[in-house]
């Protein structure tokens, strides 16, 4: 069965694009059918990073998507960038994270809250591939209460002196630039969230050190690394935005980051959801493909009806952000529910497969370890679920 035949709504997103979309989105497609979709499955197995893939990313402007063009930016609405991103994580979620992080955390921020100089510096080498971004805001002790971080920058004449370290950083090994939340306040009069600022690290700084890459259950491809800072001399010039102000640039930018996990895992699920109808079509039992019993139609019936529903949901967000509407509730709603639609449809797809699902000579395990992480990194479905709870708990009480 191929995918071309699928309904609309499952394989290509809404229904209706624009031209430029529709141009973006085949230009995605075609990019990871012939860069990504043949190697994921080595790339998980030897937990390789492909880092080609930066500067053909870059060449396609994938890497500067939110970006103005003044800075060799494709000036995209975040529907655009979205729709390109499902693309990219229906071949390989390892390669959408990694275009995840680095459009919608690293460039936001420098690009919202960045000196003029700052972004001449960084923001057009981030957008060719020349740099890659990462973020970097949780330590081994902080990660929900991402407020409770101990690293600490310290003031010497105009410079800082950093230590401390930070911990699950996607693209570690060859981030370029590295967007990371560190505390200005002095710990005998802590300031909590109001105590973190945001500074802009590059690898060259002498007491930056690159830790253990991590051996992950999915989406091994993309390395997750921990950074280490040694007495690591920071420029005062490389300070983004306001002092104390860090923890709110990085809640912000995390907004529009969940909007992205939340492609990701539609992307996630999509892939997996084809693969099983592909297969059900494909798998004669007593005589008959699968496809042919109820109990497999509904499975699938109810696979599509999800990912349709997620999508529905972001797309809806999308447009209202891109109208300027504040969507902090409506991201985590989008995150929640596409995550844990992921983890259900690629759980439900290993069920279609049966006993070749348990294995690694067909896709749909590696989308279930995939998908598995969609429902903890950029703020676990409990953090969604307190976030939206007490929106919904302010609303109620006008």
């Amino acid at each position: 069965m191929s995918t071309d035949t699928l309904p609309a709504m499952i394989h290509n997103g809404i229904v209706a694009m624009t031209e430029e979309q529709a141009a973006i989105v085949e230009t995605a497609r075609s990019f990871a059918d012939e860069h990504v979709r043949p190697f994921a499955a080595q790339w998980d197995r030897d937990s390789h990073f492909e880092p080609s893939l930066i500067g053909r990313l870059g060449g396609l402007g994938f890497l500067g998507m939110l970006l103005p063009q003044e800075y060799d930016g494709l000036g995209l609405e975040s529907m655009t960038y979205l729709l390109a991103l499902e693309e990219i994580a229906a071949a390989d979620a390892s390669v959408a994270v990694m275009l995840s992080v680095h459009n919608s955390l690293p460039t936001v921020m420098l690009n919202r809250h960045g000196t003029a100089a700052q972004k001449r510096r960084f923001l057009a080498p981030l957008a060719r591939g020349e740099l890659l971004g990462a973020f970097a805001l949780s330590e081994a002790d902080a990660g929900s209460d991402a407020s409770a971080i101990r690293c600490q920058a310290v003031r010497d004449g105009d410079d800082w002196v950093v230590n401390g370290s930070k911990a699950w950083i996607t693209s570690g090994t060859h981030a370029g630039v590295v967007i990371a939340m560190i505390r200005t306040d002095t710990p005998s009069a802590p300031r909590k969230s109001k105590g973190i600022s945001a500074f802009i690290l590059t690898p060259d700084l002498p007491g930056f050190h690159v830790g253990k890459k991590e051996d992950k259950l999915g989406m091994r491809a993309s390395p997750t690394v921990t950074l280490t800072f040694d007495n690591m001399r920071v420029p005062g010039d490389r300070l983004l935005g306001e002092e104390g102000m860090g923890f709110i640039y990085a809640m912000q930018s995390l907004e529009h980051g969940r909007l992205g996990i939340a492609a990701q895992a539609i992307g996630i699920a999509r892939a997996a959801f084809e693969a099983a109808a592909a297969y059900a079509n494909e798998r004669k039992q007593f005589g008959t493909p699968i496809a042919s019993f109820q109990g497999v139609q509904f499975k699938l019936a109810d696979m599509a009806t999800r990912i349709t529903a997620a999508r529905a949901m972001l797309h809806q967000t999308a447009a209202a952000k891109d109208r300027g509407v504040d969507v902090s509730a409506e991201s985590s709603m989008c995150k929640l529910f596409a995550s844990e639609t992921a983890m259900w449809v690629t759980t439900q797809a290993i069920q279609v497969f049966g006993g070749y699902g348990y294995v690694k000579e067909y896709p749909v395990e590696k989308y279930f370890r995939d998908a598995k992480v969609t429902e903890i990194y950029e703020g676990t479905s409990e953090v969604q679920r307190i976030v939206i709870g007490r929106v919904v708990s302010e609303q109620a009480k006008r």
